[in-house]
């Protein structure tokens, strides 16, 4: 404790000793003002007050300075000092701004907000690109913390989070830092730098905050926060919102409008709270606004919080941003919290010399040894100096590192996760060596019964090996085999795989495979284990159809340039068919028996959809992400694509050397898909696929292109971009020539959201439309309709469409039960 103390008085010290303007900025009765905005006059270089109203300043030499300070609400304070010795003490007292209406003309027709407003939507998108290009100082802080927390979530335990729970399982979960420099150019190139990064209990750990991430504009129509909301000055804003001038002030002298900002309808995907825009200029001076989770579409955020400050720049005649605090707060399955995440702008160059190749597809880098900086360098180059709190976390958690890296204390925890439960051979269980740096997994049975009309009652069990060699598991190798067995058939399968991953910066890997399992004729499995299993003993539906698959395969993938992944595999196979091994039922339905296995002749119970027989396959592929762009760190790279481009997949499939010649043959494929984000009209979405067979006449039923369908009448996607809800599973299978197409529009509330009491539900209308054509046959099509974000509460997991397929002068309609849940938790 003694030895805490110590340190934490150090810190104290050295962090006033290198900060040389130091000190404190509280409202007339001694309340700390938070996040005060502070610079040196007519210049960039400044900081900002943290949650306890201190703040630090560097200065470069012993000189006269004015000091400005600036926050919303208040008047803004200008302080003159001479500096004659480091640190050099200044302590703020500031004023409420006094807002005033009696300087405004008052009409009986209209608020005069509407003036001002309309000014502002009339020279938004000129605002917006006045700054055309930059380069700036970027400072970020992110931090989250949870108050009593439960013991365990969904059955499993919470334990401490990694040190970060107090006895009253309160505390900070995360804390982080990250200074940088920022790069712009209009329309949207940009990049960012990362020369420090710090992460509470983590020095191997890097930052989580971007600038790309948290640069939102008001001059943009909308923000894109999971959902995109409209912006209170946006080209339709006056659609969405109500405005009433609520005072007026000065900044020098400059008029500022305060303007408070409601929504016309409160289910909006909306804002509300205040603007400041300077009259003439009609630009930002302040935003003071909220939204929350409902709005989001993130049901777990209970509120958003964005607060952004701008200064005047005389030499280019605007106003720039130089501050934003986004504060939010949680609450899902009990665990309940809030956060702040912080954002600084200094040292603006709006003449940047951009050299040819300054901006590429990297849009966020770490310079080496970014996440190794000292506590020295951090003191004297953190624009906002730490709390009490989160200086304290710092301390606590980096001492707690090297107890938590230790091996009598990673064998302690083990111990403790380590131990074996009574239902646990049933369930499963795992065994971790931490210190080494593996560990050994066990399914149980339990978790995988299932039913079919091929194997009766049956389940699998699987066991693993998961080793990796560093701390952020860039290289590792993982072995894992399960076995399977049914009642009916009484047959036991097993399969094993082994791979090893080589880095996580082009994910080079290697994996070998083989075995005996029973695989769908559809081997993307458009129908899962459950909902066969429901469907057959419950509906006497037996659509799950399949054949024994003995195999042995090789396979790898690499990203080989940036935005194009190649991967490939070859495998000798032995198919061999399979029978309907059992009639048992649960509940006995009318006019309904099961079919045969064999989806050409599902009346004949006789007769196989292939033959036995030995084929060696070769799957290529590669996946094209053009312009994609992409984080990196000296460890790892993280891809984050393009939305103003498509994703290309070209394929190539080939059977070779077959037992029976005429299952040789050649398969080429192509797939183009996109999502494009529509503003406030929601997203779009499209899937296009197509392909064509060479010398396939006479080819094995297993190897034909199968299409998605989907006859169970519930849906188990996110989005139906790769499926047909109404289409039988095997019946436009072909070996010919092919094009499927998918569109899908989620309006985001765009329609529902105006439509008075049905906005309060928080709907999303979705239209879809499908085609799947093949040669030699008409087209089969299906439209639908529907409402996404349905559930209670917090809960939306769900969606229902009405979907009608139009094919061979036969047009069919079905409502479509979405259990989006099932997608997410891989069901």
């Amino acid at each position: 404790m003694i030895k805490k103390i110590i340190l934490l008085l150090f810190c104290i010290y050295t962090s006033l000793a290198s900060a040389q303007i130091v000190g404190k900025v509280t409202d007339l009765e001694g309340n700390p003002l938070p996040y005060v905005n502070i610079y040196l006059e007519n210049t960039y270089v400044g900081t900002t007050t943290n949650d306890d109203g201190n703040f630090e300043l560097s200065v470069t030499n012993d000189d006269s300075y004015s000091v400005i300070f600036q926050f919303l609400g208040y008047k803004t304070v200008s302080k003159k000092i001479n500096i004659v010795s480091f640190p050099y003490i200044l302590n703020v007292s500031m004023t409420e701004e006094s807002v005033s209406l009696d300087e405004v003309i008052i009409s009986n027709d209209e608020d005069p907000a509407y003036r001002i407003i309309r000014e502002t939507i009339a020279r938004r998108k000129h605002n917006l690109e006045k700054i055309s290009e930059y380069t700036a100082d970027f400072y970020s802080r992110g931090l989250w913390k949870v108050e009593n927390a439960p013991l365990k979530i969904m059955g499993r335990d919470l334990g401490d989070l990694e040190g970060a729970l107090d006895s009253t399982r309160s505390g900070i979960i995360y804390l982080s830092e990250s200074i940088s420099k920022l790069s712009y150019r209009q329309p949207d190139e940009f990049n960012e730098k990362i020369i420090a990064s710090k992460v509470s209990g983590n020095d191997n750990g890097f930052s989580f905050n971007s600038a790309q991430e948290a640069n939102f504009s008001f001059y943009e129509n909308t923000i894109d926060l999971n959902a995109p909301i409209v912006s209170p000055i946006g080209a339709s804003a006056m659609s969405y919102y109500n405005y009433k001038l609520d005072g007026i002030f000065y900044e020098g002298d400059k008029l500022i409008n305060k303007i408070k900002v409601t929504p016309k309808r409160p289910k909006d995907r909306v804002w509300e709270g205040y603007i400041y825009i300077v009259e003439d200029d009609w630009q930002l001076y302040g935003v003071e606004i909220k939204t929350n989770g409902a709005a989001i579409q993130v049901p777990f955020i209970k509120e958003l919080v964005f607060k952004q400050n701008f200064k005047f720049d005389p030499k280019y005649n605007f106003w720039v941003k130089i501050s934003q605090t986004i504060d939010f707060g949680f609450g899902f399955l009990g665990l309940n919290g809030d956060g702040r995440f912080i954002a600084v702008y200094s040292n603006y160059d709006f003449k940047p010399k951009f050299e040819k190749r300054h901006f590429t597809n990297e849009v966020l880098s770490f310079e080496a040894e970014a996440n190794k900086k000292d506590s020295i360098f951090w003191k004297g180059t953190r624009p906002v100096p730490l709390t009490n709190e989160e200086l304290t976390d710092y301390i606590k958690k980096d001492s707690l590192q090297v107890l938590r890296r230790s091996k009598p204390y990673l064998d302690s925890l083990d111990q403790k996760s380590n131990q074996f439960g009574l239902l646990d051979p049933l369930t499963g269980y795992t065994y971790k060596n931490s210190f080494k740096k593996w560990r050994v997994s066990y399914d149980g049975p339990l978790k995988g019964i299932a039913f079919s009309t091929l194997q009766g009652w049956n389940s699998s069990a699987g066991l693993s090996f998961f080793r990796w060699f560093d701390e952020n598991q860039t290289r590792w190798f993982s072995l894992r085999t399960d076995a399977t067995y049914g009642i009916s058939d009484d047959r036991l399968r097993f399969t094993g795989r082994a791979t090893y991953n080589f880095n996580r910066k082009n994910n080079l890997r290697f994996s070998l495979a083989g075995g005996s399992k029973i695989e769908q004729f559809n081997s993307t499995e458009p129908i899962s284990l459950l909902i066969n299993s429901i469907a057959t003993t419950f509906f006497e539906r037996n659509y799950l159809k399949a054949y024994e698959l003995n195999f042995a395969r090789i396979s790898y993938f690499q990203e080989v340039v940036n935005g194009i992944e190649l991967q490939t595999r070859v495998g000798y196979e032995n198919r061999k068919p399979l029978f309907n091994e059992t009639d048992q039922i649960i509940v006995k339905n009318k006019n309904v028996s099961y079919t045969s296995n064999n989806p050409l002749a599902p009346l004949n119970f006789n007769s196989a959809a292939i033959d036995e027989h030995d084929i060696v396959k070769v799957d290529l592929s590669t996946r094209i992400t053009f312009g994609q762009k992409y984080f990196s760190n000296p460890d790892m790279k993280f891809n984050i694509g393009n939305e103003r481009y498509p994703r290309l997949t070209l394929g190539l499939e080939s059977g070779f050397g077959a037992s029976n010649s005429n299952y040789n043959y050649s398969q080429v494929k192509a797939a183009l898909d996109q999502e494009l984000s529509l503003g406030n009209k929601g997203k779009f979405y499209y899937n296009l696929k197509g392909g064509t067979f060479f010398n396939a006449e006479d080819i094995s039923f297993a190897d034909y292109q199968h299409f998605n369908g989907n006859q169970t009448r519930v849906g188990t996607s996110v989005n139906y971009t790769n499926v047909f809800n109404l289409l039988p599973y095997y019946d436009q299978s072909t070996n010919k020539s092919y094009f499927e197409g998918h569109l899908e529009h989620d309006f985001k509330g765009w329609i529902l959201g105006k439509i008075p009491g049905i906005n309060q539900l928080n709907f999303n209308l979705i239209a879809g439309a499908h085609l799947l054509s093949r040669e030699d046959n008409k087209p089969y099509t299906e439209w639908s309709v529907g409402i996404d974000n349905l559930g209670i509460g917090k809960y939306r997991l769900l969606r229902l469409d009405y979907v009608r397929s139009y094919h061979n002068g036969v047009s069919d309609g079905a409502f479509i039960f979405g259990l989006k849940f099932l997608d997410l938790l891989g069901l």
